[in-house]
């Protein structure tokens, strides 16, 4: 499965970023391997809005199934509903914690946004 992870950095050791359309990095994370692609999110960092939007269609082009993030707008959210990717928001921690968290069942995935647009 690959699973998509917010991250301030470019290793899988790096913090997760809490801001999903605004995170400085998406890790694409195959689950088995730990094989991963760093995508570089810095076109949405300082974008005016539709941030999340972008950041969703980004990582639904890589087929991620899930996404670990800190937190998803609501925008944000419908998108990833819409491509049929799977929400876990309030993960911390590296990007390997978060990554074990979800696949022991201790990061579940949401039904609902956790943030305000625009955050």
């Amino acid at each position: 499965m690959k699973i998509a992870i917010t991250s301030t950095g470019i290793e899988l050791d790096s913090q997760v970023d809490p801001r999903f359309g605004r995170a400085a990095f998406i890790l694409i994370v195959d689950s088995e391997s730990y094989d991963f692609e760093v995508l570089d999110n810095k076109e949405n960092v300082n974008a005016l809005k539709g941030a999340g939007i972008q950041a969703a269609c980004m990582i639904n082009d890589k087929k991620a199934e899930v996404l670990l993030t800190g937190f998803c707008g609501p925008n944000a959210f419908k998108a990833l509903n819409a491509a049929k990717i799977g929400v876990a928001n309030d993960a911390g921690g590296t990007v390997r914690d978060a990554i074990k968290s979800y696949l022991e069942g201790k990061l579940p995935l949401s039904d609902k946004p956790n943030a305000e647009g625009q955050w």
